[in-house]
């Protein structure tokens, strides 16, 4: 039996990642450039399947129920000419809720909640946001959805759902793994436990 392949793309940027404020379960919609981001990956994803030898019609396509993941999702799979409407979506992959925080950047969390930003410097991991979520709880949650689901996938989601997977595909547990930087221009593929920007 071949690896499993499963390819993640973020969503597209929007106006509070541009302001770098905390989104979370806040549907927060794409911007123009998170529409553009979202057409180069679909182009970019249709690159690489050929190359691969493979077809869309192979992978199960699903999205976060967020409306940045959606329209990222819809935008992608026009560019790979399939029906928009044609994938599944599951609140398994919405982003890590930031609770009372969204809305905020880290520099408003540092000057309302000192103690908070204090935490989430020495283990944002762990760190539970009043009302939130931690980054163990999503993980949690990410990976009992990864460990139902079958076949070959193409994820749309959100940045600290990535980093989830990561640490879940990968068996990583760095709690490092928060900081990670995760591109709205490019997306990532897995075979096996291999992973490779694209």
């Amino acid at each position: 039996m071949s690896p499993r392949t499963i390819i993640h793309i973020r969503h597209g940027q929007t106006d509070w990642n541009a302001a770098r404020r905390l989104q979370g379960s806040k549907d927060i919609p794409l911007n123009a450039t998170g529409r553009e981001q979202a057409a180069r990956n679909g182009r970019a994803l249709a690159e690489e399947l050929e190359a691969r030898g493979r077809t869309a019609a192979e992978f199960t396509f699903v999205a976060s129920p967020l409306a940045r993941a959606r329209e990222t999702m819809e935008i992608v799979r026009r560019q790979l000419g399939l029906d928009v409407s044609g994938y599944a979506t599951t609140p398994a992959l919405s982003e890590v809720s930031y609770g009372d925080f969204e809305g905020l950047t880290y520099e408003d969390i540092a000057v309302s909640d000192p103690a908070s930003h204090a935490a989430i410097l020495a283990d944002k991991w762990h760190f539970l946001p009043p009302n939130g979520e931690s980054y163990v709880m999503l993980t949690e949650r990410v990976g009992g959805w990864l460990a139902a689901s079958r076949g070959d996938l193409v994820i749309v989601s959100h940045g600290g759902v990535f980093r989830a997977l990561k640490g879940v595909i990968e068996t990583e547990r760095d709690p490092a793994l928060a900081e990670l930087f995760v591109p709205q221009d490019r997306f990532y593929v897995w075979t096996g436990t291999d992973g490779v920007w694209r």
